[in-house]
């Protein structure tokens, strides 16, 4: 134990300085109402850093450029969000959802062509999300037919983060309509570049065009592109969903309690007991949220991990996410109602109260809604009667 601790206060001052060296002191400003072109070039610039010095994808397979243990995660997002590091926020879906969709279900030819170009900045998209398929993602509509060596997909994907700059996308598509909803879906590694399809960037309610609408006109993919079984595509699905709501919570964790919380205090009145109560609280829902998360990942890598474990995480995460940000706006006051602008690479906790506030919204919807999340853990964790399906 002794020599494990001194491992980790010597990799802890390796990550420390390679910080202090490596992190634009002044990247929040320069990476403020910038274009999307400066955004991509800035963040494609430092996942190459974080990558050559072996910190982009600690969760990874060692074979594939990861193979830090779970202790060493911990500390490299410690010492990442303490020092105010920009987020991979383009290189997101692809170093979690892609790598780990590959890793449980895609071919060794798949895995060599895709997880060395992610590292090499291949920037992937999530299209599962349809206009009458949300929470109820089973209710997808966009088909995939085979011809030949191929399949002919149509269709619409909604609310997909960052399409308008993505080389790939995971497609979930119907490829048999007259199966029961979840056993006629197969998954897809789709090419952006394809004949057919077409991304169209949607401006939120702070301005930002995150958020994309994908449309699919008879485009072809390749049967070799084809993730898992034909029909199977939803057990494939679970492993980019269980991603989104359990290993990237690790990093997000840390960068709440560390630059999040930190800030919160900034904002806050000294001298109020009521706000310092709420303030304690906080902090012992964060070492709360910190435990979990370490938990899930020690489990997930055992093969120990529940079936609704990721859920509570994601569902807990989210949730406090929103009430914090939720508080900074009301100590902030008005001064922090009026900022309408925040740095392009930092997260969902910013600074810019108000801003972040209504980002955590987002938060509590993608991967499964809070209510979704809370039936997972009713049925599959806690073993409750199966919601009633509407007919």
């Amino acid at each position: 134990m002794t020599g494990e601790r001194s491992d980790l206060d010597g990799f802890r001052d390796h990550v420390r300085s390679w910080c202090a060296e490596h992190i634009p002191v002044d990247w929040r400003a320069a990476q403020t109402g910038v274009s999307d072109q400066e955004f991509v070039r800035f963040q494609k610039q430092w996942f190459a850093e974080l990558r050559e010095a072996g910190f982009a994808v600690p969760h990874w397979p060692r074979e594939w450029g990861g193979g830090l243990s779970v202790a060493e995660q911990i500390v490299l997002y410690q010492e990442l969000a303490a020092h105010d590091a920009p987020r991979l926020v383009l290189a997101f879906v692809g170093i979690h959802h892609a790598a780990s969709t590959l890793l449980a279900a895609g071919t060794d030819e798949q895995r060599r062509r895709h997880l060395p170009a992610i590292l090499d900045g291949e920037i992937w998209v999530q299209g599962f999300s349809e206009p009458e398929a949300g929470s109820d993602l089973a209710s997808l509509r966009t088909t995939a037919r085979r011809v030949g060596d191929r399949y002919v997909a149509n269709g619409q994907k909604l609310w997909a983060s960052g399409a308008e700059h993505a080389d790939w996308c995971l497609l979930l598509a119907r490829t048999d309509p007259e199966a029961p909803k979840r056993k006629g879906i197969s998954y897809f590694l789709l090419d952006m570049t394809s004949p057919g399809v077409e991304v169209r960037p949607i401006r939120n309610a702070v301005g930002d065009s995150h958020f994309c609408e994908i449309f699919l006109s008879d485009v072809t993919i390749p049967a070799a592109n084809l993730v898992g079984a034909e029909n199977a595509g939803w057990q494939v699905a679970q492993a980019t969903l269980g991603a989104e709501r359990g290993m990237t919570m690790l990093e997000l964790a840390e960068r709440l309690g560390n630059a999040g919380f930190r800030w919160l205090v900034e904002a806050c009145p000294t001298d109020d007991p009521v706000v310092a109560d709420r303030l304690a609280q906080f902090e012992i829902e964060i070492t709360g949220l910190r435990s979990l998360c370490r938990q899930l990942v020690e489990n997930t890598e055992a093969g120990r991990a529940g079936p609704a474990d990721a859920s509570v995480v994601k569902l807990y995460y989210s949730e406090l996410l929103q009430r914090m940000t939720d508080f900074g706006a009301q100590v902030a006051g008005l001064p922090a109602h009026t900022q309408l602008v925040k740095s392009a690479s930092s997260g969902w906790e910013s600074g810019s109260w108000m801003l972040d506030f209504i980002g955590s919204w987002e938060w509590t919807i993608p991967g499964g809604t809070s209510e979704i999340q809370r039936t997972i853990i009713a049925e599959r964790g806690l073993g409750l009667p199966r919601e009633p399906s509407v007919a």
